[in-house]
């Protein structure tokens, strides 16, 4: 038989209304804690990375104002990284950011060589295996940045459209 609960009702065990506000403020404390985490493993500083991200952010600005939709940024997978994925109409481009101080060495997109290539194709069919739509067209796109250390603004910003073909025959 079952004992008959004898102990007084206590606020801290009753059942707390799920409103707007708690959902709120579990939003916000979720996005303090993802910030947190992507602080905790950032890599130093240097002047290099610095000026791949400002790259990396005046090109998506660039190709948002193409036409283009900036569906992920830095998409990781095992194989690697695509620095933008986005939507050009009925296409999935994935993109690779190159900025540059000047071209003294060459054009940014002359660094996207076969082993690079390579890389970029077995990240992009990482992504569209976890996309599960095989019918979806794709290309591969490079940015050209060309800015300064420090400068708030690139001196010229260069589209490649269909850059380079997959490296190799894909099954995904």
């Amino acid at each position: 038989m079952a004992r008959p609960n004898t102990s007084p009702p206590s606020n801290s065990s009753a059942p707390v209304p799920f409103t707007a506000a708690l959902l709120r403020l579990f939003a916000m404390r979720l996005n303090l804690f993802k910030w947190i985490c992507s602080r905790w493993d950032r890599k130093p500083s240097s002047p290099k990375l610095e000026l791949g991200e400002h790259g990396e952010k005046w090109a998506a600005r660039y190709l948002r104002r193409r036409g283009y939709k900036v569906l992920v940024r830095r998409f990781r997978s095992r194989s690697g990284e695509i620095d933008l994925i986005c939507r050009d109409g009925d296409w999935l481009v994935f993109v690779e950011v190159k900025t540059r101080v000047d071209e003294a060495f060459g054009t940014p997109s002359e660094a996207v060589d076969r082993t690079k290539q390579r890389h970029i194709s077995k990240v992009a069919l990482d992504y569209l295996r976890r996309l599960r739509y095989p019918e979806v067209k794709f290309r591969f796109d490079i940015v050209e940045v060309l800015m300064q250390h420090g400068a708030r603004k690139p001196d010229d910003i260069r589209l490649i459209q269909d850059a380079f073909e997959m490296s190799e025959p894909y099954m995904y």
